[in-house]
């Protein structure tokens, strides 16, 4: 790999868990923590915002005050960890839309739980993924915004007025473009369109060949102005990590050599086991794009949407 992409720091929004450490456990440990923050920096990944999925707020509150306390043991796990990305629980109960979140957490927001999550993240909560036709959504984003966390739409089958309404309100990121969504849609009218027509939405994509493949990757970045991409792993504890058996919160999936993640006996992902550095690499080799334009939309220009320095 040239040496530009090798020595760079690289910024992830979306880390479910790294080599082999799943970050939605309730018994994550020091040790845990401190191997995952090891092996990101071996990755080039300086970064990430540590995502939790859809479980109840008092299970995603006491998570978050335990890696709070974990940051506070070691340094290389505070340097890391920049802020949380919490995915869930306010997203669309539509089958294909929830992806492989627990349904049974899946619920409705209010400003209290907002409140308590957000102070349950110590002030790092930096941003919120859900599904802005919940009833309530819309709200959560004009709260969360105020307190300068930023909002992703992800997991939503939303209309086109549904989100005028959260684009109104400040929602300024996609999430995972292309993914939780049913495999059979509209050939036109359906979620992807709509939220890759938005000029005003930065879009959120996930270059491991697998979520999107290349063809695929190549057309939605093309759907996007300049400065309105960027790329994440959407990765889980098999990143960083040999093939085999890993946990996703309440789910065993198996992780091929091919490096699909999926649910034993079927094909729906699971998240992905790509690295940032393995994604950087593919967005120059598939997009035909320069490789400081790629750096900047895997490091610098995430990082800064969310206030955070590198």
């Amino acid at each position: 790999m040239n040496s530009i992409l090798s020595s760079t720091q690289l910024f992830d929004l979306q880390v479910n868990g790294f080599a082999g450490v799943d970050f939605q456990s309730d018994s994550l440990n020091l040790s845990d923590m401190a191997h995952a923050a090891k092996c990101l920096l071996k990755h080039n990944t300086a970064g990430i915002l540590f995502t939790l999925i859809t479980d109840t707020v008092e299970n995603l509150c006491r998570k978050l005050e335990n890696i709070e306390k974990l940051r506070s043991r070691d340094k290389d796990i505070a340097s890391v960890i920049k802020g949380y990305h919490l995915e869930g629980p306010w997203i669309s109960k539509e089958p294909g839309y929830y992806g492989a979140h627990p349904l049974e957490y899946v619920s409705t927001p209010t400003l209290a739980d907002y409140r308590r999550l957000r102070d349950a993240a110590c002030g790092r909560l930096k941003l919120i993924t859900l599904a802005p036709e919940v009833d309530g959504a819309i709200s959560i984003i004009e709260a969360s915004v105020k307190d300068g966390i930023r909002i992703g739409l992800g997991h939503t089958n939303a209309s086109e007025e549904i989100i005028d309404a959260a684009i109104n309100a400040k929602a300024t990121l996609a999430t995972h473009v292309g993914n939780a969504v049913p495999l059979l849609l509209h050939r036109h009218d359906n979620i992807i369109q709509r939220l890759l027509e938005r000029d005003e939405l930065i879009a959120c994509m996930i270059p491991d060949g697998i979520h999107l493949p290349p063809f695929a990757l190549k057309n939605f970045f093309r759907a996007k102005p300049r400065g309105k991409t960027f790329f994440t792993t959407d990765c889980m504890s098999a990143a960083g990590a040999p093939s085999g058996t890993y946990k996703l919160g309440p789910h065993t999936v198996e992780v091929g050599a091919d490096g699909v993640v999926h649910m034993p006996g079927e094909t729906r992902f699971a998240g992905s086991s790509l690295t940032m550095n393995k994604g950087l690499e593919n967005i120059v080799q598939w997009l035909d794009i320069t490789e400081s334009d790629a750096l900047e939309m895997c490091s610098n220009a995430p990082a800064t949407h969310f206030g955070i320095e590198l």
